[in-house]
């Protein structure tokens, strides 16, 4: 493109960026009355790795990409990755509008249900804990840096497994952040251990 490299991960997180303005958006016009708690968990509930990774296979993304040797097993987050690559790609291609409309009426409104969303407990941090406790191993989330300025600060929170870095994650809250991490780290978990 112009002479500029691009490539999947460029996309991904060009469209990790999309993705999460065109949900933030949406939910935030589809749920006038509540509050950044309950918005920011709804967020994370549809563009958690594990569903697109899910809205990946749904949607033949998955049969699409090709890997080198072996890295499908060492990155289990591929599907989304590719997803995320998808909307990146589609952006840039034919923009914001475009791409906020094909988001919403082609796979919001046919792969999620918002009754159930808002339903679904989705809590890896307890995962994450109920799994140390159960392999008595030590668990803990530090704040390890701050991000941006007033509405735009975000929290970096590094996951501790035996005083072993596991995952980091980042949002607007240390709550969601410790969330992200926990996804992470859940999702290194349960590769370590299939």
């Amino acid at each position: 493109m112009n002479g500029v490299k691009v490539n999947n991960e460029r996309l991904e997180f060009l469209g990790d960026a999309i993705l999460d303005a065109v949900i933030a958006d949406y939910l935030f016009k589809t749920f006038p009355t509540k509050d950044e708690g309950f918005l920011t968990e709804m967020r994370s509930k549809i563009v958690s790795r594990t569903t697109l990774n899910k809205l990946s296979q749904k949607m033949g993304i998955d049969n699409l990409i090709q890997l080198e040797n072996g890295s499908g097993s060492q990155f289990r987050s591929f599907k989304g990755d590719a997803f995320e690559a998808l909307i990146g790609a589609l952006y840039l291609d034919k923009g914001y509008d475009f791409t906020n409309k094909i988001i919403l009426e082609r796979i919001i409104k046919h792969y999620f249900n918002l009754d159930d969303l808002v339903n679904q407990e989705v809590n890896f941090k307890s995962k994450v804990i109920e799994w140390a406790q159960r392999e008595k191993k030590q668990v803990a989330f530090n704040v390890m840096d701050e991000v941006g300025t007033g509405y735009k600060k975000q929290y970096i929170v590094e996951l501790l497994v035996d005083s072993k870095a596991l995952a980091i994650g980042q949002d607007y809250s240390i709550k969601g952040a410790e969330q992200n991490a926990a996804e992470k780290g859940w999702q290194k978990i349960n590769s370590e251990n299939s």
